[in-house]
């Protein structure tokens, strides 16, 4: 059978800025495991530096006490740092989601929005790391906030990174 080769965002990088936003945000709202998170990417930057997520409390997000359902609000936040990372980093990079945590600090019972920001800062930092270690792992939090500014769910999400010769060298081979 022959090996098929998954497209990663890298590939982006061959669009127009304003295709390549496009892209992402239909990506994403049309995959079916983030389509049903109940989520939507209502934004994403023509730098994929910024995307930003809704989740609308609808009978499809509502758990048993009528508030956001918590694997909702938890899934809804997967991806978005790597897909940012790997469109940044380019193709000599893996990037992979590595562990993550959820604290629940109020129920949310109304649309709760969650931005993903990557700075030219942060890239930079990663990039002189690299430098010096082929590996490395990075917290991004993720605050999901209601239309006022209430937070009311913080995700901790750890992203490994590795330069990709050294990671085949490592796992022996594959980059999968």
């Amino acid at each position: 059978m022959p090996k098929i080769e998954i497209m990663k965002p890298a590939w982006l990088a061959k669009l127009s800025p304003a295709w390549r936003a496009r892209m992402v945000r239909l990506g994403f709202n049309f995959h079916p495991a983030f389509r049903g998170t109940g989520g939507r990417v209502t934004h994403v930057a023509k730098d994929l530096r910024h995307i930003r997520i809704s989740l609308p409390l609808n009978w499809k997000t509502r758990n048993i006490v009528g508030s956001l359902y918590g694997g909702s609000l938890f899934a809804i936040t997967d991806g978005a740092h790597p897909m940012m990372l790997m469109a940044a980093l380019g193709n000599d990079y893996i990037v992979w989601d590595k562990a993550a945590s959820i604290r629940y600090r109020k129920p949310g019972f109304s649309t709760l929005h969650a931005d993903f920001v990557l700075s030219d800062e942060e890239v930079a930092d990663i990039r002189a790391a690299l430098q010096k270690n082929p590996e490395l792992e990075r917290t991004y939090l993720v605050e999901l906030k209601d239309a006022q500014g209430t937070v009311h769910t913080v995700v901790e999400r750890t992203v490994y990174i590795a330069d990709k010769h050294y990671y085949r060298q490592k796992s022996g081979g594959g980059d999968k």
